[in-house]
């Protein structure tokens, strides 16, 4: 899929010029915004507040999971909607807790005609010339925990290992779990898919190693895609990491919306503390608000 930027011919992501390599076709003389919005946890005014005091809007956002839809993803999203702003969208670990109702006001095409073309969990899009991958969720033990193996590979094969559970499982309960490791665990299936494919930015739910409590899998997935640059949310975080052979990653806070660089365009609630860092990742120094 690919997204034209209207009358710019390009896509500006304030990406570490001569760090990141970006598409030979990316024209440098007209260029767009793309802001990434961190968890929203239905605090839309922040998207909204945000939106109203820039200049110039952003010609495209994505949202990094962790929505919390109490209705249909078209109806929340019209701030950026209504300014004719494309929005792209990753699922994080809470957007199916209101259960199954709450994921289809995210998911389902028939309620978001809007929205639905922008699911990216699984896929690369293509907006001006650069392709962003998507991977929503987090890791479940029940289904893969890297370094480990994983324990099951394919959704079709979720219900012969939940069988396992034993009689003392409600049926009720055996459901909500098959729903929520279904909806919103990281799939081997899909990884493997993505994997395959070519990015120059892969946004994810999960953290990388770059933060204390990431995952170096996905790392790893990056890498195998050719991205420069892996986006996250999930840890309501903001910091610029680069590990020794460049790869660079972008934890973004809830509700705030920030370029590819780390610029804000908006403030959302009150960051949590980063941690330190481990695996040789370094700390870079995050612009000022926008």
């Amino acid at each position: 899929m690919r997204i034209a930027g209207g009358q710019a011919e390009g896509l500006r992501l304030w990406l570490w010029h001569g760090h990141l390599r970006l598409p030979p076709t990316l024209h440098r003389s007209c260029l767009m915004t793309i802001v990434f919005i961190g968890d929203i946890h239905r605090q839309w005014p922040y998207v909204a507040h945000g939106l109203a005091g820039t200049d110039t809007p952003p010609s495209a956002a994505v949202l990094l999971g962790d929505i919390e839809c109490t209705h249909p993803l078209d109806e929340l999203a019209v701030p950026l909607l209504d300014r004719g702003i494309p929005v792209l969208w990753i699922f994080g670990n809470h957007d199916n807790d209101g259960g199954p109702e709450m994921w289809a006001n995210l998911v389902d095409p028939a309620r978001n005609p809007r929205t639905a073309p922008g699911a990216l969990s699984g896929r690369v899009i293509e907006i001006g010339g650069v392709r962003i991958a998507g991977l929503g969720g987090t890791f479940r033990p029940r289904i893969w925990e890297p370094p480990e193996p994983p324990r099951v590979r394919r959704r079709e094969d979720l219900p012969a290992d939940l069988a396992k559970l034993g009689a003392h499982w409600r049926e009720d309960h055996r459901a909500g779990l098959a729903h929520s490791l279904g909806a919103t665990a990281i799939w081997p299936e899909d990884f493997q898919l993505l994997a395959t494919q070519r990015a120059d930015i892969l946004v994810t739910h999960e953290a990388p190693s770059s933060h204390p409590a990431g995952n170096a899998a996905l790392d790893e997935l990056a890498r195998a895609m050719g991205a420069r640059l892996i986006v996250h949310g999930h840890h309501h975080v903001n910091y610029r990491a680069v590990a020794p052979d460049g790869l660079r990653a972008l934890g973004v806070a809830a509700g705030w919306g920030l370029t590819a660089d780390g610029a804000a365009l908006w403030q959302g609630e009150t960051p949590r503390q980063m941690g330190r860092l481990v695996n040789r990742w370094s700390l870079e120094e995050m612009p000022g608000t926008g």
